[in-house]
């Protein structure tokens, strides 16, 4: 895939099929430690003991529609080829925890993508489903809650144009503004 963002999307849908209630998705860009790490847990239906030692198998999926899954064995073999690790654990009946961890310049490693557009998409997707997205570069945070967002609109569903164009200006704004802070931080340093 071409940026990463393509592999969360990937990922999150994968949630939303294990009936995940809450989708929580975590991006850590750190440049003093060269890392980007990328966390997507969720609290649906988790993956059997006896498939999670090889789920990262293309061969092996839970999906009846084709008999292929590459989502989480390219995810694992991106951050493999940029230095960097790849994780999953799951209980069933309580969710599922992936981990992929990248030297944040190396290379190989696909650019992030476009995380506003991609959160928009993983809303309007999600239906009921609710999304905690924290993104954190060089330790300055931006957070973005369903939840959050319904009970300050009151409102049951994001899926309203107004409200959609809003998030992906809010998104894109908040990632923007934390980026800049860093910025502006590492020019006034000696």
């Amino acid at each position: 895939m071409k940026e990463l963002s393509l592999h969360i999307l990937d990922i999150t849908q994968n949630s939303i099929r294990a009936q995940a209630k809450l989708v929580k998705l975590v991006i850590i860009e750190s440049l003093a430690n060269n890392e980007l790490t990328i966390i997507i847990e969720d609290d649906g239906c988790g993956i059997p003991a006896d498939m999670l030692h090889n789920i990262t198998d293309p061969f092996v999926t839970t999906r009846t529609t084709r008999k292929v899954g590459l989502g989480l064995s390219l995810f694992k073999a991106a951050a493999e080829a940029c230095g960097g690790y790849f994780e999953i654990s799951s209980t069933p009946g309580v969710g599922t925890k992936v981990v992929g961890n990248f030297m944040r310049d190396h290379i190989d490693r696909a650019p992030l993508g476009n995380m506003a557009d991609t959160i928009l998409t993983m809303v309007m997707s999600f239906g009921e489903t609710d999304l905690n997205y924290e993104h954190d570069y060089n330790n300055q945070l931006f957070v973005f809650n369903t939840r959050e967002i319904k009970e300050t609109l009151e409102v049951e569903s994001l899926n309203e144009p107004a409200i959609l164009n809003w998030i992906r200006e809010f998104v894109s704004e908040g990632l923007k503004e934390i980026q800049e802070i860093m910025e502006e931080a590492l020019w006034q340093s000696p």
